[in-house]
């Protein structure tokens, strides 16, 4: 997956065949074809793992609530300049299929732990804002610096009750 991610950054997604990238990840293409049967499944399997990921980075943010994680996991992401592989894998799939998983865990990461919040309606205000930093980060990696990152951050922090 890593080379399909990288084979994605570099040349697009025109050139993301199953046996470009089994031949950049030193593999046969049937060594491939035997965990990936398709280049969809390839492409379904590379945006569950990105789910994954960011599943992993929220759960270990050791934060109060849900929202305050999921805070902190986007900012994050945004500064570990890694969101391009996002965007390159989402825009590859052009299926709609394929970005079920990610249908899925964004309904999910918007619910989650709602209830229990203590200012629901703050909570989707800070999620939502997430996903626009999110978005904008995707597209221009170097827009916001790490002190306006931090700043976008406290104030977001400062709508979510203590």
């Amino acid at each position: 997956m890593d080379a399909a991610e990288d084979l994605l950054c570099d040349q697009g997604s025109q050139a993301l065949t199953l046996a470009t990238v089994a031949e950049r990840a030193g593999c046969s293409k049937g060594g491939l074809l035997y965990h990936f049967g398709t280049k969809e499944a390839l492409i379904k399997g590379m945006v569950e793992r990105l789910i994954e990921e960011f599943d992993e980075l929220v759960a270990t943010q050791g934060h109060d609530t849900y929202t305050k994680n999921y805070l902190a996991a986007t900012f994050a992401a945004v500064r570990s300049g890694r969101l391009r592989r996002w965007a390159v894998v989402t825009g590859a799939s052009g299926n709609l299929y394929l970005l079920a998983p990610l249908r899925v865990a964004m309904a999910r990461w918007h619910r989650e732990g709602l209830d229990s919040e203590p200012d629901p309606g703050a909570a989707q205000i800070v999620r939502l804002a997430c996903e626009g930093l999110w978005d904008v980060a995707s597209h221009d990696p170097d827009l916001y610096d790490a002190e306006h990152l931090e700043g976008l951050k406290q104030r977001l922090l400062a709508l979510l009750p203590a």
